[in-house]
C-alpha cells in the first residue's frame, strides 16, 4: 500500500488513462458514469492498481498485482447494507437490516409504516401514544394479521399524569402477545414496565433465561440508561409479587436479566428530546453499558443503538462507526407515504430546512416544563404553546389572567371561550380519568393546566387529520435531521413526498452508508475521488 502522505487523484485521470479490467490483459475506457457503477457494486471488492503512470480500478487486483509491472495501491472489501450492525440484534428480531423505524405518537408511525418496514427486512414501532385502547387494539389486529411472524414493535410511552392508561396499555400488549415494546419518555422504571418484562420470562432446560417480552428503551440521559442496564428494582418486584401480579419464579428470573434488551440513544430528535449531540452521547452510553456488563455479566449484553439525526447516509455511517448496534429513524419517516400525517403536513415537512425547528411545551408533561422539538415553518404552534406555559408560570388560575390577555387567547389560540374549553375537558376526563377533575376542583392551577393541555393535545391531532382552519396551530414533531434529508434528496425523485416510501428511504440510507464506507476506506489509503464519486444520491428506487 502507498504512503499516506502521497495520493493518487482518481478524479483527475482522463477517460483514456483510467481503465477498468474487462478480462486478463484486456482493458476498456472507464467513464465517470462507469466508475460510479463500478464503485456502487457493493457485492464485489474494489482494487486501485497501478501500472507505470496509469491507475486502474479492478475487482481482480491481487491477481494483477502479482505481476512485476503492477502495484496494488488500495483495496476495499465487499460491504453490503445488511452487513451493518450487531448480528445478535438482527437475529433477535428477525431482521435483514440493523434499522428500525421509531414510534411517532397518534399513529403517525402508522400500521402501514410498520407493515411496510416489516415486509422489507426492517422493523417498525407503532405510534400508540395518545391513542385510545380500542384504537391500539385495532392496530394490533391489523399488524399481526399482515405481518404474522415478521418483525414489528409497539410503543409504550410514559405518562406520569395518566398512569392508569399506561398500565392498561401494557396489559393490552401482554394479553395480545406483543413481544417487542419500545419504551419512550421514561425517567424512572415503573410497575407497568416491570410487569411486562417479567411475565415473559421462563427458564430453559439448560438453566438459561428465555426472554419472551423484548424491551427497547429510548433514552438520552445516563441516569435513565443506568436503570435499564440493570435488573428490575427489587421494591417494584416485591410489590408486584405481593399484589399477585407476578409469581415467585418470575420475580426470581427478573433479577437475572437487565430491564432492556436494547437501548436506543436518542440524540437531537423530533418530539421528546434533550437536544443531545449523538457524537457525545452515544459513546458515553456505550461506556456505561460496558461498566454495568462488567458488574452483572449478563449472557447477552444490552445492545446500544443510535437515533436522532439519522437521515442521510453520512450520519448513518457515522453512527455505526461509533459503535451503534443499530440505527433508528424518525423525523425522516414522517414525510413518507405511509405516515399517518396529513398531506398538508407532509408537504410542509418536505420543505423544511435544518433550522426550521423549535422547542415547545409538551402536552403530556406540560406542568413539568418538559419540551418537544417541532416544526416552526408554516405554523405558529411553538410560539403559542410557549405563551401558554408562560401564563401557567405567571398565574395560579384562569381567573387571574387579565381580561385583555384572556380575550387574546380565546380569539387567536383557542378560537373559543375558555369556559367552553373547560366544558370539553370535563366531558373528556369524566370518562377517561375522573381523578383529574377531582384534583382540578381543589387546585385552580391544575384546572388551568388541563385547559391549556386541551390546545397542546389537539394541535398534534389537527396536524395528523389536516384540520381546516387550524393550519397555524399544527404541532408537527420534527428534528433538524429532516432538513438534512431534504437537502440531500433535492433534485432526486425523493424530493417529492409522494415518492417517499419508508422502506425505500431506509434502504437508501444503509446503501449510501455502505457506499461511503468503501469510499472512506480507499481514501484512507491515499486515493482521491471527485465530489461526484464521493457522494451517494438516491437516483432511483431500491424497492
Amino acid at each position: 500500500m502507498m504512503n499516506q502522505s502521497s495520493f493518487i487523484d482518481v478524479s483527475g485521470m482522463t477517460d483514456q488513462s483510467l481503465l477498468s479490467q474487462k478480462s486478463m490483459g484486456e482493458y476498456v475506457p472507464l467513464t465517470p458514469e462507469k466508475m460510479k457503477s463500478y464503485l456502487s457494486d457493493l457485492s464485489k471488492p474494489i482494487f486501485v492498481i497501478k501500472n507505470g503512470k496509469g491507475a486502474y480500478l479492478s475487482d481482480m487486483g491481487l491477481q494483477l498485482s502479482s505481476a512485476n509491472s503492477w502495484k496494488a495501491l488500495a483495496y476495499s472489501f465487499p460491504f453490503t447494507p445488511e452487513m451493518f450492525g450487531d448480528v445478535d440484534f438482527k437475529q433477535t428480531y428477525g431482521l435483514k437490516y440493523a434499522l428500525y423505524g421509531g414510534a411517532m405518537a397518534n399513529a403517525i408511525a402508522s400500521e402501514e409504516m410498520v407493515i411496510s418496514l416489516g415486509n422489507s427486512g426492517f422493523m417498525g414501532s407503532f405510534g400508540a401514544g395518545g391513542l385510545s385502547l380500542a384504537r391500539i387494539e385495532k392496530a394490533i389486529r391489523r399488524i399481526q394479521e399482515a405481518l404474522k411472524d415478521k418483525p414489528y414493535a409497539f410503543n409504550l410511552i410514559n405518562n406520569p399524569f395518566d398512569s392508569e392508561t399506561e398500565q392498561k396499555t401494557a396489559e393490552l400488549y401482554i394479553q395480545n402477545g406483543i413481544h417487542v415494546v419500545e419504551a419512550s419518555a421514561y425517567l424512572t422504571i415503573n410497575p407497568s414496565l416491570v410487569k411486562y418484562r417479567a411475565v415473559g420470562l421462563s427458564q430453559l432446560p439448560d438453566g438459561s433465561v428465555e426472554i419472551e417480552n423484548k424491551l427497547i428503551a429510548k433514552v438520552s440521559r445516563k441516569e435513565v440508561a443506568s436503570q435499564f442496564l440493570q435488573p428490575a428494582p427489587e421494591e417494584i418486584l416485591s410489590r408486584l409479587l405481593a399484589e399477585g401480579k407476578l409469581n415467585e419464579e418470575q420475580v426470581r428470573l427478573a433479577k437475572l436479566v437487565p430491564m432492556a434488551d436494547d437501548i436506543t440513544v436518542e440524540a437531537d430528535s423530533g418530539g421528546h428530546t434533550d437536544n443531545r449531540p449523538l457524537v457525545s452521547t452515544l459513546p458515553e452510553i456505550i461506556r456505561l453499558r460496558d461498566s454495568f456488563q462488567a458488574k452483572y455479566r449478563f449472557p447477552h449484553p444490552v445492545r446500544i443503538g443510535a437515533a436522532g439525526g439519522i437521515s442521510v447516509p453520512d450520519a448513518t455511517l457515522a453512527a455505526f462507526m461509533m459503535g451503534a448496534a443499530y440505527v433508528t429513524t424518525g423525523s425522516v419517516n414522517q414525510a413518507c407515504i405511509e405516515s399517518g400525517a396529513s398531506e398538508y403536513t407532509k408537504n410542509l415537512l418536505a420543505q423544511a430546512e435544518i433550522t426550521d425547528v423549535a422547542m415547545a411545551p409538551a402536552s403530556d408533561m406540560f406542568e413539568m416544563g418538559v419540551k418537544v422539538q417541532v416544526l416552526k415553518r408554516g405554523t405558529m404552534f411553538a410560539k403559542r404553546a410557549q405563551k401558554l406555559y408562560d401564563l401557567y408560570q405567571r398565574y395560579d388560575s384562569v381567573e387571574e389572567i387579565p381580561a385583555a390577555e384572556r380575550e387574546k387567547l380565546e380569539t387567536t389560540v383557542f378560537k373559543r371561550t375558555l369556559n367552553s374549553v373547560w366544558e370539553e375537558c370535563q366531558k373528556f376526563f369524566s370518562e377517561r380519568d375522573p381523578k383529574q377533575l377531582e384534583k382540578a376542583a381543589q387546585d385552580p392551577k391544575h384546572k388551568m393546566a388541563l385547559i391549556f393541555r386541551w390546545y397542546l393535545g389537539l394541535s398534534s391531532r389537527w396536524s395528523s387529520i389536516g384540520e381546516k382552519g387550524r393550519e397555524m396551530d399544527y404541532q408537527i414533531w420534527c428534528g433538524p435531521s429532516l432538513g438534512a434529508f431534504n437537502d440531500w434528496a433535492r433534485g432526486t425523485y425523493l424530493e417529492k413526498p409522494n415518492n417517499r416510501r419508508v422502506a425505500d428511504v431506509s434502504l437508501h440510507l444503509l446503501t449510501g452508508a455502505a457506499y461511503l464506507y468503501r469510499i472512506r476506506l480507499l481514501e484512507s489509503q491515499g486515493i482521491r475521488f471527485s465530489s461526484e464519486l464521493r457522494d451517494y444520491l438516491p437516483l432511483q428506487p431500491l424497492l
